[in-house]
């Protein structure tokens, strides 16, 4: 959810003396697109909660298995992201494309940044699709319009909100937002949601102010039952909305894993 803006023939101007939520989260990740202010960014919250780094490659995981469990046992096949990020290892569409070639992916971000990478990096299969829209999740309609040229409305979709609704303020009312996305889809839609949270940070507060105190976009965390929120209205899947690490891991050593997000899949009846 970033800032840049176009310029000379619409190539993006990027500010590279800025903190980027997208380049920071990319540094935490181990990738190497971000620049000296991300990377300050980026040290200066790991200061304040050590486990971050390992935190956001267990949210990552999260997505992994969620992707999987839907094309696998869902049998859905339409996933619309909203929040794409910089690309990084098993997007959205590698790993659905992996279990159902067919799979068609509409990924969203309001970075033109952002969309540059994905456009570049992120390739379908043949059988499938993938689209880039650059658009803002405050603007919902646009959204779907744009992204109806891509994916059937008419069947199950499933709407990935990952690490992206911490961007959008309590005055923003980021939940009729969720609603009014989730109304445009089918019954049998899923919601795929994680949001960051300071619930597991043991000096609550400091890190996401160090962070905030870098970047243009501001970030607010949100606790479980402000996460559960979001749900209202649908079948949520066991186990819940819990720890990021704890829904449905491979393995003891993955549930172990440090999370800095509250996380959850849901069926729309």
């Amino acid at each position: 959810m970033g800032a840049a803006q176009a310029g000379g023939e619409g190539a993006p101007i990027i500010d590279t003396s800025t903190a980027h939520p997208a380049r920071v989260y990319d540094y935490w990740l181990g990738g190497k697109d971000n620049f000296a202010a991300d990377r300050e960014a980026g040290e200066l919250a790991l200061k304040a909660y050590p486990q971050l780094a390992e935190a956001v490659k267990s949210n990552r995981a999260f997505l992994v298995r969620a992707v999987r469990f839907l094309t696998r046992e869902a049998e859905i096949r339409q996933f619309l992201d909203i929040g794409t990020g910089i690309p990084a290892s098993d997007n959205t569409h590698e790993v659905a494309q992996r279990e159902a070639a067919d799979s068609r992916i509409v990924y969203v971000d309001n970075d033109p940044i952002v969309l540059l990478h994905a456009r570049a990096l992120l390739r379908s299969a043949p059988e499938g699709a993938c689209a880039y829209i650059e658009a803002d999740l405050r603007n919902p309609d646009e959204i779907l319009a744009r992204a109806a040229e891509t994916l059937d409305f008419s069947e199950p979709v499933a709407l990935m909100l990952l690490t992206v609704l911490q961007f959008i303020a309590d005055e923003e009312d980021p939940y009729a937002l969720v609603a009014r996305l989730m109304a445009a889809l089918p019954p049998g839609s899923y919601l795929v949601l994680a949001h960051p949270t300071d619930d597991f940070n043991p000096s609550r507060g400091e890190s996401i102010q160090r962070y905030n105190e870098r970047v243009a976009d501001q970030a607010v965390l949100r606790g479980r039952e402000e996460t559960l929120r979001f749900f209202d209205g649908l079948e949520l899947l066991e186990p819940g909305v819990v720890v990021g690490a704890k829904w449905r891991p491979d393995s003891e050593f993955e549930a172990a894993r440090h999370s800095s997000t509250w996380s959850g899949v849901a069926r729309k009846p």
